[in-house]
């Protein structure tokens, strides 16, 4: 049974040897990059792609390891993809189609043309997954399908991704170097009709009963950088496999791969078929060490699981849209209103409504139990910097010799799967301050920027990781004991009054502005004798409490620049309390990451729009796990010359 895919879904691969069946209505020019576990454009051995062209096929240049693709603009494609042959760098393989430039009679852009259809099939016809990119408009390119490696897998992803800049836009969102002559080379190549005749039309695999839904609001990480693009649900790869939901037909022979460019021969299919997904293994992402590589799954299970969320929810805002305009028809007959024709007319449609939402559940289901297993296996070989303080790698805690690369500050779950707890990874050092909101629990507040404090400073050297507080009213003193156990860390009294806080903003002002001077001058070497480099952390409790007008201009201007040059705010704060201030203070609170103290779905996933829930990393009661790490960390200290 073919797998029909809404955007974002995935689907398995059962073999090497595929054929991509494209039907667009309309001529479109296909082509395919190959990419890393990124999605950027990666060259042989993982070379720049400034090198060749070993990353692109196109009608130019019809051929890579793994890849052929048609020499014209058609309205009818096959592209044959061997994936035993791809290059053990490449880890997704990008189809991508565009109307063909400044052609006479084409439509303007994908909106005015037919919704494209992919088919993904095996050599032998077989249809193994198809999905109907719709909801496209100004778009002139997208990437329609992407074939990803996961776990030692391959799946197919329904992407939909299209873009206003054409190839170009497209191109570059990919790291294609001069990415508009690219462009230009391949429209040249079409327009010169420098190829074979394409295969006669094929009748493309049925498509789907009913429009594939439309797809969630987005504009990831990688839109910040590049020109706007359709939205579409993409890769948070926190859904891929079981971490993004099921993505989302007779064909001649696999065309030959190239001579002595391809790689060897295709690998033979196993000749049992798999009963299911591999195991998961921990470490299976890319990444120098394997704590990177846990850093690079655990953002991939995240994706996975934003991904396989946003599909079904698609998709069962979809059942419930038709369901909706069939009754809508139904009313607007009078024929239609009343009677058991009618009755059983509203009855056949809460059925079909019921099997689309049952069908997306079983899809949903699947890709959960898929990242439950991957979790159970991760967390277990998780470091102390990734952990939960639960976690039994705190009691095997060893100091680093060098920071960690990335620091877990809670866990982020989903309504559809409470039981998943993704770890909120920020990576060191830290690009902007911390913000535990302290409206709801002031205690709670306090004991989330303890934990915090303390781990930050557990990953890092002995001696690398410097705090200080601003406490004016002395109210935190009881919850910051834990920082000062056994003189575990060089925490100072905290600076109590309106005195004690302009002398320590004052002090750390002058810190960047020297810093800052150093960096730009180029002497970051030329620093005073006995000048403290390691990483600082001022840590305020109620703000504004003892703030003068310097000193929240003060605390602002290290909020900005603090970061750059080592020196890092953890606020504890509610932001009522400082209304007085009025805007001015609006900056402050957007630089930094709102943590709350209590569980709250206020952190908001722009890619494909899930509010997802925070569940703060606080210490298990009674637990001396705090103490024991500090402890270390103390003792250390000597051997780091402290």
């Amino acid at each position: 049974m073919t797998a029909e895919l809404v955007r974002g879904q995935n689907h398995p691969l059962p073999g090497n040897r595929l054929e991509i069946r494209v039907s667009a209505g309309t001529p479109v020019v296909a082509a395919v990059t190959l990419g890393d576990e990124h999605g950027r454009a990666v060259g042989p051995d993982g070379a720049d792609p400034t090198a060749g062209r070993e990353w692109l096929a196109h009608p130019g240049a019809p051929q890579l390891p793994g890849v052929e693709v048609p020499r014209q603009a058609a309205a009818e494609h096959r592209l044959a993809v061997d994936l035993g042959a791809m290059p053990q760098q490449v880890h997704r393989v990008h189809i991508l189609l565009a109307l063909p430039a400044g052609r006479a009679g084409a439509p303007a852009n994908f909106g005015a043309a037919p919704a494209p259809h992919v088919a993904v099939t095996t050599p032998d016809g077989t249809a193994i997954a198809g999905c109907t990119l719709t909801g496209l408009g100004s778009e002139t390119a997208l990437l329609a399908v992407e074939l990803y490696r996961r776990q030692g897998a391959w799946k197919v992803r329904a992407v939909g991704q299209g873009y206003d800049g054409g190839l170009p836009a497209l191109l570059l969102d990919q790291g294609v170097p001069d990415a508009r002559t690219v462009a230009d080379e391949i429209h040249a190549a079409v327009d010169r009709e420098q190829s074979r005749s394409v295969d006669a039309p094929i009748a493309p695999a049925a498509p789907p009963a009913v429009p594939a839904p439309g797809e969630p609001a987005r504009s990831g990480p990688v839109d910040y950088r590049h020109p706007r693009r359709r939205p579409a649900a993409q890769d948070t790869e926190a859904a891929q496999d079981a971490q993004a939901p099921a993505s989302p037909a007779a064909a001649p022979p696999l065309p030959p791969q190239p001579p002595a460019a391809s790689a060897p021969a295709a690998q033979p299919a196993p000749a049992a078929a798999p009963t299911g997904p591999p195991a998961p293994v921990a470490g299976d992402a890319g990444g120098w060490s394997m704590e990177e590589r846990l850093h690079n799954q655990i953002w991939g299970m995240f994706e996975d699981l934003a991904r396989t969320v946003a599909a079904y929810r698609s998709a069962e805002d979809f059942a419930q849209s038709r369901y909706d305009q069939e009754l809508d028809a139904l009313l607007a007959d009078p024929r239609t209103r009343g009677g058991a024709q009618a009755e059983a007319a509203r009855d056949q449609a809460m059925t079909k409504r019921v099997a689309l939402i049952d069908q997306a559940r079983a899809v949903l289901d699947r890709d959960l139990a898929q990242l439950a297993a991957e979790a159970e296996v991760v967390d277990p070989a998780l470091p102390p910097a990734f952990a939960g303080w639960e976690n039994p790698a705190w009691h095997a805690y060893e100091v680093p010799g060098r920071p960690a690369i990335a620091v877990r500050l809670g866990g982020l779950t989903v309504p559809e799967a409470p039981e998943l707890d993704i770890p909120l990874l920020v990576r060191l050092p830290l690009e902007r301050g911390l913000w535990v909101d302290s409206a709801e629990d002031r205690g709670k507040a306090l004991e989330v920027a303890v934990a915090i404090a303390a781990r930050l400073t557990a990953c890092h050297p002995a001696g690398g990781f410097a705090m200080q507080a601003l406490d004016p009213a002395g109210s935190a003193s009881g919850a910051l004991a834990p920082l000062y156990a056994g003189g575990a860390l060089v925490l100072p009294p905290p600076a109590a009054g309106a005195a004690g806080v302009s002398e320590v903003l004052g002090r750390l002002t002058a810190r960047v502005d020297l810093l800052h001077m150093a960096m730009r001058g180029g002497a970051a070497d030329a620093l005073p004798p006995g000048f403290d480099q390691a990483e600082q952390l001022l840590i305020v409790n109620e703000f504004p409490y003892g703030f003068d007008d310097r000193a929240v201009n003060q605390l602002r201007y290290l909020a900005d620049e603090g970061p750059a040059a080592g020196v890092h705010l953890l606020l504890v704060a509610d932001r009522d309390d400082a209304s007085a201030y009025g805007p001015v203070l609006d900056p402050l609170w957007r630089s930094m990451l709102r943590l709350t103290p209590l569980p709250s779905d206020h952190l908001a996933d722009p890619w494909v729009g899930h509010a997802w829930t925070y569940e703060p990393a606080l210490v298990p009661p009674g637990s001396q796990v705090v103490a024991q790490v500090l402890h270390k960390l103390a003792a250390a200290r000597p051997a780091y010359g402290m």
